[in-house]
């Protein structure tokens, strides 16, 4: 069985970030006020933030892999790599339809060479040609992965398409698990990996979100089934990016659930008991990343699951 988590997580340092247009109207996450801030103060906060979660991480004794961002083409979000790439332990990278047309520079072909030197890559699964559809599946953003069973769960919305979401499952052999999930506001959630997060023995959900009961039992039969202890969170702890964390392993096979500091402050004395009966909880600061990018700890964090050469 195919191992939940991994130490070894690909992440970009920011050049040019800042406040993405093309993506506000589908992320409610994105804070508009901020849209006036200048890009270089965007920039400078957002990579002190970057640096300190890379060096932390590091000190925990995660392999964490940076590769540095282009100045050019101008890729304001390239910060969330997750989003066009996954790495699975077949050997196979996946790469992804992205909505905004500036997301979709953020592909890189160098950075699947370099790791090809040090990875086995098997084969390359390219979805990206449901752009010209305008159908889109956005990673590990749009769909959370239970590596174990072979699951993907998945949150439509217009950036996580149910066509695409089938091709991924013929391509990979995933078995799929769908819904839809709405926010406070009663807008649809942008990403899967804001509402929930999957473990290897338990799962961070907010069932609040899924306002159909019939899906909403559904979901939390399907996490039963495959053995995850469900710890739910409120709506408003979605909002905080509770759901929005990733457990990953140091490289002497200690378990570490990471999230940003609003995500940590946000939960409740019991919910902290309950996750740390499974592992070390850590955070970070990422308030200039979360209000003007939309997203948070999660989001920065490709795992690597792809066997070494």
């Amino acid at each position: 069985m195919q191992s939940q988590a991994t130490s070894r997580i690909l992440m970009i340092r920011p050049v040019r970030f800042g406040f993405n247009e093309q993506t506000a109207d589908s992320n409610a996450f994105q804070d508009s006020k901020l849209a006036t801030q200048a890009n270089n103060i965007a920039q400078e906060d957002a990579l002190q933030e970057f640096d300190e979660m890379v060096r932390q991480l590091q000190a925990l004794g995660v392999d964490v892999m940076v590769y540095e961002d282009t100045a050019d083409p101008h890729t304001p979000d390239s910060i969330f790599p997750n989003n066009w790439i996954s790495f699975h332990a077949s050997g196979t990278v996946v790469l992804y339809p992205m909505q905004a047309e500036n997301r979709r520079l953020e592909r890189r072909q160098d950075i699947i060479d370099d790791l090809a030197k040090r990875f086995h890559v098997a084969r390359v699964v390219d979805l990206t040609s449901f752009e010209q559809e305008g159908k889109f599946l956005e990673g590990t953003g749009s769909l959370v992965l239970d590596r174990m069973n072979k699951v993907a769960f998945a949150s439509l919305s217009t950036r996580t398409d149910s066509d695409v979401l089938a091709e991924f499952s013929r391509q990979t052999g995933y078995r799929t698990v769908a819904f839809k999930a709405i926010d406070a506001h009663g807008k649809a959630v942008y990403h899967t990996n804001v509402v929930m997060c999957i473990a290897d023995t338990f799962a961070v959900i907010c069932l609040a979100a899924i306002t159909d009961p019939d899906e909403r039992l559904m979901v939390r039969h399907e996490l039963e089934k495959l053995g995850k202890r469900i710890i739910e969170i409120s709506l408003e702890q979605m909002a905080s990016f509770a759901g929005n964390m990733l457990l990953v392993l140091t490289k002497k096979g200690q378990k570490v659930l990471v999230m940003s500091t609003r995500a940590f402050e946000s939960l409740t004395a019991r919910q902290i008991d309950q996750l740390d009966d499974y592992a070390s909880l850590f955070h970070f600061d990422l308030s200039t990343i979360e209000s003007n990018g939309g997203g948070s700890a999660r989001c920065m964090m490709a795992e690597v699951h792809l066997p070494r050469k």
